[in-house]
């Protein structure tokens, strides 16, 4: 709950600073704007919500800017923000913007120095002058305290899920370790697929790292089918397909999946309602990092904290693909675009590098997009999870770039580290396999990404330090 008085000093600072703007002759509106701002940030900070600015969304064919968007902590947009300045007709441009331009109208304000009007659900809940203190109050108490069932449902399913992962996990594992027992066909499966593993991934991989991949699987795939709209996803994506070989023998006669995750419905219904909230793509790719973040830290955190389940700040990833621009301009007389510079994110996380490499490349020329994405475009992932959601951020922002669905085939689910000491034979899928040999005789240009280690750690207990490379 937001508390928000007349006599708070953010407030009192709102009005001063405009003062100074009007003593100084400024109106326009990317200056007098910078006050509402500063204001919606202090606000937020009572939350640890984040007021990101200037979003692009996307509106079918057309790409709108927004002034802002207020972030929770769970990566959830929860309000949108457009200014204007006093010249402006407010009503007349509120009116544009929600008719002609589609912006979002769940929880918006529209903002001049004097006046403001709020949509919520749809409709027009304040238009109130500024001019009284009193009414910045009540309109951004309704703005901030706004609350969408959905949301505070998926706020109470997601610590539960989180308590509930580590017994979840141990039942499926007492599931898969009888099955191994007793299914011969189970058996058979298992030990081709962990064969696989072991020449894909490093060969002293474990045979419970193996059952952690199953377990992995089955407890997030259905996030893949039904929030990205995936129905296919374990047929398209080569290494799910090889692990739902695995467990279509464990279902045959040991496991209904169905009925096991029966008593988890409310959790996935509270997911897939929020998911169905977000329209725009990006929004829901940070939603599922937390997802992501928070299944790892109640299924494994041991795994969380040794492969730095930590993702490298939106910011930090710009400044470095903007640099090695700069830096193949500068040194070599090329650029992002420019064929035979082939890139190479040796821990490619969730994809967050490749994408904003792939965006980049398209502003410059989106032909030169096509021909990086089918051929100069490589990562790989050790890690199930990530490997998965990179998969599909890679091959959606392609999508929302050039039009077209395209698979991506520059993915490996590999250890690079591994690949580097060239002990990988045969990688699960011959399609996998065929990926990975021309990884290994391409010359790269560009290794840019954020290493999944720990620098100077001691023990699983220390606070993670990740570093980034370029």
């Amino acid at each position: 709950m937001f508390k928000i008085t007349p006599k708070q000093k953010h407030l009192q600072a709102y009005y001063k600073e405009l003062k100074e703007f009007e003593r100084l002759g400024q109106a326009h509106e990317s200056t007098v704007k910078i006050a509402f701002q500063h204001l919606l940030e202090a606000i937020a900070k009572q939350s640890q919500w984040i007021l990101t600015q200037e979003n692009t969304l996307n509106r079918g064919k057309k790409r709108i800017r927004l002034d802002g968007v207020l972030f929770d902590n769970a990566n959830i947009p929860r309000g949108y923000w457009e200014a204007k300045d006093s010249k402006d007709d407010l009503s007349k441009e509120v009116q544009k913007k929600l008719y002609q331009d589609n912006y979002p109208d769940d929880n918006i304000i529209f903002q001049a120095p004097d006046r403001a009007i709020l949509y919520q659900n749809g409709r027009e809940i304040l238009d109130l002058s500024l001019a009284e203190p009193a009414n910045l109050v009540k309109i951004l108490a309704a703005f901030f305290n706004f609350k969408r069932p959905e949301y505070e449902r998926w706020d109470l399913a997601a610590q539960e899920f989180k308590s509930r992962v580590p017994e979840l996990s141990k039942k499926l594992l007492g599931l898969i370790h009888q099955a191994r027992d007793d299914d011969k066909d189970f058996q058979a499966a298992f030990n081709r697929f962990a064969d696989q593993c072991h020449q894909a991934i490093n060969p002293n991989l474990t045979d419970a790292a193996i059952e952690e991949m199953l377990i992995q699987h089955l407890l997030t795939e259905r996030v893949f089918r039904r929030i990205f709209n995936h129905p296919d996803f374990a047929k398209r994506n080569i290494i799910a397909r090889e692990i739902e070989n695995v467990i279509d023998k464990l279902t045959a006669q040991s496991f209904n999946r169905d009925a096991f995750f029966d008593e988890l419905k409310y959790f996935y219904k509270a997911l897939e309602d929020v998911a169905a909230t977000i329209d725009e793509y990006d929004y829901k790719q940070h939603f599922l990092n937390t997802v992501y973040e928070r299944f790892f830290q109640g299924f494994s955190v041991k795994v969380a904290d040794t492969h730095g389940i930590v993702y490298t700040p939106q910011p930090i990833v710009d400044f470095m693909v903007k640099s090695i621009d700069e830096i193949l301009q500068k040194e070599f007389g090329k650029s992002l675009a420019s064929r035979g510079v082939h890139f190479l994110d040796p821990f490619v996380g969730t994809g967050n590098f490749i994408v904003r490499i792939m965006r980049e490349i398209a502003a410059q020329s989106r032909l030169a997009l096509k021909e990086k994405y089918a051929k100069e475009l490589h990562c790989n992932e050790v890690m199930l999870l990530p490997y998965y959601i990179a998969s599909m951020n890679i091959e959606h922002e392609y999508l929302d770039l050039m039009g077209k669905y395209q698979p991506y085939k520059g993915i490996c689910l590999a250890d690079t580290f591994e690949l580097a000491k060239d002990k990988q034979v045969a990688l699960f899928a011959p399609e996998n396999t065929e990926r990975v040999k021309k990884q290994k005789k391409t010359d790269f240009f560009v290794i840019i990404g954020n290493p999944p280690y720990n620098v100077g750690q001691v023990n699983e207990n220390d606070n993670n330090k990740i570093a980034s490379m370029m």
